[in-house]
Formats: C-alpha cells, structure tokens, sequence
C-alpha cells in the first residue's frame, strides 16, 4: 500500500513577538534561519523545518493537545540546556521503554517544545 504522505515537513509555532522568537530559536538551536521575514522565520533542523508565524494574540490554551519531538542524543542535557535558556517545564526526561527517552519544555510564547531520544528510528 503506498501513502500520498511524504513525511513530516515542518512545525508551526505562532508567536507574538517574532524577532525574541527568532533570537530564543536560533540561540537554542545554534543554528541561523534559512528564510527570515517579518511574517515568518523557518529554520532548517535536520532536513525538517521548524517554522515561527507571528500572531498579534496567541490562544495559548490549546498547545497541549499536541507535542512534536525533536531528536537528539542526549535528553536531559538538551532540556536542562532549553531551561537554562527560559523554558519552563512541561514533561521531565523519562525513560518510556525500549531505551526511548522522551521530555518537553514550554517555550516562551507556551508553545511545547518535545525532545526524545529513540535508538530505534532511522531516517529512510
């Protein structure tokens, strides 16, 4: 069976203030943004784009419904790191099986920030 789905492209955020948003990314990132416009900032993180809109007024009472997780090697690094840096937290590294280690911060405009760690996914 073949899907019409070619993977995961990119993550939306929407901000209220686009430039503190752009600054706190690509400081947490370590990387510079691929497009930066007044309306939207997109950062290339690994083949997949983390994408900033700006939004006069953000309805922050619906970011928890979903979490996107961004890979890296080391969690609890990472999010003491994405702490030290303003984030607050939101779920603590745990270990959720099969040596997948998973956690997520809140970034500055309350959007949720997840990191995970899983040894078993491979990018085709």
């Amino acid at each position: 069976m073949s899907s019409p789905f070619l993977g995961l492209r990119t993550l939306g955020y929407r901000v209220t203030d686009i430039t503190a948003a752009k600054n706190w990314y690509t400081d947490i990132l370590g990387i510079e943004p691929y497009f930066d416009e007044p309306f939207y900032v997109g950062f290339n993180v690994g083949g997949y784009e983390l994408g900033l809109a700006t939004e006069e007024h953000v309805d922050t009472s619906i970011t928890d419904n979903a979490t996107t997780y961004w890979g890296v090697e080391n969690v609890l690094e990472v999010y003491d790191m994405l702490l030290s840096k303003g984030a607050t937290e939101h779920e603590k590294p745990t270990e959720v099986g099969g040596g997948i280690i998973v956690a997520a911060v809140k970034d500055p405009w309350n959007n949720i920030f997840g990191i995970i760690y899983n040894p078993h996914f491979k990018l085709p």
